[in-house]
Parts: C-alpha cells; sequence; structure tokens
C-alpha cells in the first residue's frame, strides 16, 4: 500500500509541476522567455520543451504504453540534468539544484511503479 501511494504521489506531482511548465513555456511569457536566455537556450528548445513535458506528463499518467513511459522517464531525466547543469553554469546560487528534488521524485515514481507500468522486455534465448 505504502508503495503505491508513493507511487502516485511522486508521479501525481510529477505530471502536474510538468503540465504547468509546459504550459509556462508554451505561453511565452516575458520572464520565461527571458529565463531560457539567461541560462543560454535558444527559444525553440522553450517550444520543444513545453511540448516534451505535456506529452511526459500525460504518458506517466495514462495506464498502458509502458515502453513509451520509459522514454519519458528518460527525458525527464535528461532534461533535468540539462537544467541543473545550465543553472549550475548561470550561478543561480541555490536554485539551480531544484532540478535534483525533480528527479528525487522522478526516481520515487520509476521504483515505485506497478508492474503494469513497467516495460518487460522479451527473454532472447540462444541455442
Amino acid at each position: 500500500m505504502t508503495r503505491k501511494v508513493a507511487y502516485w504521489v511522486s508521479t501525481g506531482l510529477l505530471a502536474a509541476l510538468s503540465v504547468f511548465a509546459a504550459f509556462t513555456y508554451l505561453l511565452g511569457s516575458p520572464q520565461t522567455a527571458q529565463e531560457f536566455v539567461h541560462v543560454g537556450y535558444p527559444q525553440q528548445l522553450r517550444i520543444i520543451l513545453g511540448i516534451a513535458k505535456l506529452l511526459g506528463a500525460i504518458t506517466l499518467v495514462v495506464p498502458g504504453f509502458a515502453r513509451l513511459k520509459e522514454w519519458a522517464y528518460a527525458g525527464f531525466t535528461f532534461a533535468w540534468i540539462s537544467a541543473l547543469v545550465a543553472h549550475y553554469l548561470a550561478k543561480d546560487g541555490p536554485i539551480a539544484f531544484m532540478p535534483l528534488l525533480l528527479l528525487v521524485l522522478l526516481v520515487t515514481s520509476y521504483l515505485t511503479r506497478p508492474a503494469s507500468r513497467q516495460w518487460h522486455q522479451a527473454k532472447v534465448t540462444t541455442t
């Protein structure tokens, strides 16, 4: 039961935060656009990340699509490690480590997910 609660709390928070970020990126407020300039990212990446975060959040919460869920977890991992590095290099101080909290939620979600949300590769046997 605890595992199920940990999964849904972490996954729900990730999905909600990712949807919020996606809309923020896609609506392109001046503050969001300036943040991308501040860390040295082009504005095109803001749109790409906005779409990817929205699709990733949906993928994590809907049933099925186990292989796609693996890609979503990987995509969020790459995005947040990149954000950590970008903010660190921009000398943003302690706020640069905020993506680590998201990575902790992501790892919690990944490690506590039920078997029905895991991708099981077929075992290959050789003779």
